[in-house]
């Protein structure tokens, strides 16, 4: 009788697998396919680096100057009287990194030109070794007028600290060291005064000096490759030399030569930076059918 019983629970087990068994399979076929691969990373082309150009104008000034006549003293009570230097324009370009979201730095060169030096300085004038004066019983005064050309080559490396993006706009502080290459050229001395019917010119006169800057601005970013810049820089370009100036009906002119010391300049500049960096195109994901599977 137990024995019966057993075999029963068997066949009902059976039973039961055999009907069960299509179900699960038909489920199992039922299951949603594996979810697609996730996409590549998109790739970067061109990393931080960007070109630059700039153009602007600077109000320029110089500290002095310093007068030299090869083996001969200054004449008793020479001094320079005024000096002036027109304003420049400059334009130029470069290359540079963008290291991150808050430092970029790049190298430039720009040409300045434009700019016009002029000074007039006087002495005291003798004759017969007795001091000259004037119907004030001042002393009588030679003077000369000094006129030249000034253009420069500036080669510059420069930092720039990005301080935040606030609505689109980028302030940034920066500076610069570099080299400035001169040229004094058109340099003429016209007498006046007691030196009345002197004239002197010099031949164009190129040296090189050290140039620094501090600069401070607004970026702004057009499109993602294009950013706008209006900045203020402050540049120290060094000191100039003029030729030794050769003298016509003043025998006693010795080819005095004139160094203008300390050239410095309030730009105001509008550039643009374009980003080279970008992402590669990713080609679309197309997901494989899923496998055919047959029901019976």
């Amino acid at each position: 009788m137990r024995r019966s019983k057993l075999s029963a629970l068997a066949r009902s087990i059976t039973l039961l697998a055999s009907v069960g068994a299509p179900c699960l399979v038909q489920a199992a076929d039922l299951l949603p396919p594996l979810p697609p691969e996730p996409l590549p990373p998109p790739v970067e082309i061109g990393g931080g680096w960007y070109l630059r150009g700039d153009v602007g104008v600077g109000a320029t000034s110089y500290e002095k100057v310093v007068t030299t006549i090869p083996g001969q003293a200054l004449p008793p009570g020479y001094r320079v009287d005024s000096n002036a230097i027109g304003d420049q324009f400059f334009a130029g370009g470069g290359v540079g990194y963008q290291f991150g979201p808050y430092f970029h730095a790049d190298i430039t060169g720009e040409y300045r030109g434009g700019s016009q030096l002029r000074f007039s300085d006087s002495f005291n004038v003798y004759q017969n070794n007795q001091l000259v004066l004037d119907p004030q019983g001042q002393p009588y005064k030679g003077l000369n007028i000094y006129n030249g050309h000034l253009s420069s080559v500036v080669v510059m490396a420069n930092g720039y600290f990005d301080l935040g993006t606030y609505w689109g706009v980028t302030p940034y502080l920066g500076a610069g060291v570099g080299s400035a290459f001169h040229q004094v050229s058109g340099f003429s001395d016209t007498g006046a005064g007691g030196a009345t019917g002197g004239y002197g010119i010099a031949r164009d006169k190129n040296s090189t000096s050290f140039a620094w800057a501090a600069m401070a601005g607004l970026g702004y970013s057009v499109t993602p490759n294009l950013k706008l810049e209006l900045g203020y820089r402050y540049i120290d370009l060094g000191n100039v030399k003029s030729g030794s100036v050769q003298c016509f009906n003043d025998p006693g002119c010795g080819g005095a030569v004139y160094k203008v010391k300390d050239i410095t300049s309030h730009d105001v500049r509008i550039g643009m930076r374009w980003l080279l960096g970008g992402v590669a195109a990713v080609p679309e994901y197309i997901p494989e059918p899923a496998p055919l599977v047959r029901k019976y």
